[in-house]
């Protein structure tokens, strides 16, 4: 195709983003400073909340988007990766872009994108680059929020949102994963994540370890930053807790009382997320002029919802989605589910991953449970990075799961159907949670009718 041809339609330039894939990663931000200053640096004229980690980004994100908007702001969130709808990862307050828009701007970018393969030695640039270029543009020059929650795709240092100047850093936490890109150990990966710390930019963190905060400690100091810790200038402690919702009490440097917060997500590690979130918004409020009233935060979090996290899809039976797709996610719903499921339940799971993830170890976390476990089922799903199901089996006998509870299941939307019919008379004494990868529960959820407010447009 010549720079000179126009996408007829949205699904042509759908396909020519999808297909920019096969370049891989390449890390380095040259190809997006480039673009960005042939067009005159659209970033500049945004105000940008940048978030990097590797678990709880998304949460932190909502929360802090439902807060924004609750105070009547006009917000623009760009996240990765999207569950049903590409156009999910670019959206304004809460709307995804529209098709003619994307259109527009990708017609817009594509000779750009041919000539910085063509007329520079940065090579073409890859499919999460040009995506990142078009939310840019569409915040820059056709929505133009107040402020857009700017989610990092991998890691931060190199990553290509890492070329905007932000009010605020927020890094959430740092794990294992994406090893292969980012460093096989955890300073290296914190070395990676604390990139996106910029001179004089208030960070925020939600990390605790002393040798990975270390790391985040010395950027700080280097960049003449001030960084706020979990535990040492803010807090979260959860109160109670059932499914559905909790509550926890938030403490910060730059209030001068507790308060208590309802959150209608499950798990310890979102009490973490929103009080990550309150930290920033706290920020905001005392040094850039945001105004928040308590009510209008209240609210937010309150309303913050964050599809596939344990997230209820039928109340009865009882089927609960659960995107845990590393070692950490695995740990965080072996946490929550140890803390959520009443007595005489019995949990049954039905899990499929990825065959780059660390599967075994993903299947050992899950071993506390084990007991309360009435059947573990491992599938495939279609996807190109999918384990296949001996890959899945071997990984939970590895992993040190009886035989007897591990079953194979080789298709799993007939299994979702004879669950749903059989266990719908039965009492409410077995739940089933699907989990392992985020991809296979955005399949799940398209399977499950989904409510009106995120079916988007």
């Amino acid at each position: 195709m010549h720079a000179e041809e126009r996408f007829e339609d949205y699904k042509q330039a759908l396909d020519w983003l999808h297909g920019l894939l096969r370049f891989g990663q390449r890390p380095g931000l040259e190809r997006m400073q480039w673009m960005l200053g042939e067009m005159g640096n659209p970033e500049r004229r945004v105000h940008y909340i940048h978030v990097a980690g590797t678990n709880g980004k998304g949460s932190t994100c909502a929360f802090l988007t439902q807060m924004l908007m609750e105070a009547g702001y006009s917000v623009g969130t760009f996240t990765s990766p999207y569950l049903i709808d590409f156009r999910e990862r670019i959206r304004y307050n809460g709307s995804m872009i529209s098709e003619a828009d994307l259109l527009q701007l990708a017609n817009e970018v594509k000779g750009l994108v041919e000539r910085c393969e063509t007329e520079t030695d940065f090579g073409s640039p890859t499919e999460f680059e040009v995506i990142t270029l078009i939310a840019i543009l569409y915040f820059a020059r056709v929505a133009m929020p107040a402020v857009v929650v700017w989610e990092t795709g991998l890691g931060g240092r190199l990553d290509s949102t890492n070329v905007v100047f932000p009010l605020v850093s927020v890094i959430t936490n740092i794990g294992m994963d994406h090893t292969n890109v980012l460093g096989d150990n955890l300073l290296d990966i914190a070395r990676e994540k604390a990139g996106i710390i910029k001179p004089g930019v208030p960070v925020i963190t939600g990390e605790r370890r002393p040798e990975a905060l270390a790391v985040l400690q010395e950027k700080a100091k280097q960049t003449r930053s001030t960084l706020y810790q979990i535990g040492t200038h803010f807090s979260a402690e959860q109160v109670e807790e059932q499914l559905g919702e909790q509550q926890f009490r938030y403490r910060s440097m730059l209030r001068r009382n507790e308060e208590t917060y309802r959150l209608t997500m499950n798990g310890i590690h979102q009490t973490d997320n929103a009080a990550v979130a309150l930290m920033t918004i706290d920020v905001l409020r005392n040094y850039f002029s945001f105004l928040l009233e308590e009510e209008e935060i209240v609210r937010g979090l309150q309303q913050t919802r964050w599809p596939g996290r344990l997230e209820i899809v039928s109340p009865r039976p009882l089927v609960i989605l659960d995107g845990a797709h590393n070692r950490e996610g695995m740990e965080a719903l072996a946490g929550s589910l140890e803390r959520l499921l009443p007595e005489g339940v019995r949990l049954h799971l039905l899990f499929t991953g990825l065959a780059d993830k660390p599967l075994s170890r993903m299947a050992e976390t899950l071993r506390p449970l084990q007991s309360r476990i009435a059947s573990l089922n491992v599938t495939v799903f279609d996807f190109p990075r999918a384990a296949d199901a001996e890959a899945l089996y071997d990984a939970f006998r590895t992993g040190g799961w009886d035989e007897e509870k591990l079953t194979t299941v080789p298709d799993w939307r007939a299994f979702l159907h004879s669950w749903m019919r059989e266990k719908q008379s039965a009492k409410a004494d077995d739940w089933l949670v699907v989990c392992g990868s985020l991809y296979f529960i955005a399949q799940v959820r398209a399977f499950f009718p989904t409510t009106v407010e995120e079916a988007g447009e």
